[in-house]
């Protein structure tokens, strides 16, 4: 039991799913999800994911805020430019007590 706790991830780690562009694709076809896009205000102005809201991952305390208020049990996917700050909302997300969080693999340069 002990080895089984110290080498298997938490079940906090269960709530993030890394999915690559083919994947990330067919699911934002499903209804009732919540799409993010935590880059930058000026990287989103340029080019983003249609229907994503942006949720700027370098702000916070209004990523918390905002984030607060979407819905737990609903699937949240999210993107940045290529993975490194997805990864780190995602963590935010589950201490937040999100249990479906979906990760673009690669970020949006992987996109096209």
């Amino acid at each position: 039991m002990f080895f089984k706790n110290l080498f298997n991830s938490s079940k906090k780690n269960n709530a993030i799913h890394v999915l690559s562009a083919s994947e990330f694709r067919k699911a934002l076809s499903k209804k009732g999800l919540q799409l993010l896009d935590v880059r930058t205000p000026r990287e989103y102005a340029i080019a983003c994911i249609k229907g994503a809201k942006n949720l700027n991952i370098f702000e916070p305390n209004n990523f918390k805020k905002v984030a607060a208020r979407l819905n737990k049990e609903a699937p949240v996917y999210l993107y940045c430019q290529s993975g490194k700050r997805s990864r780190q909302a995602s963590k935010l997300l589950v201490k937040m007590g999100f249990n479906h969080i979906y990760d673009l693999k690669g970020g949006f340069s992987n996109w096209h």
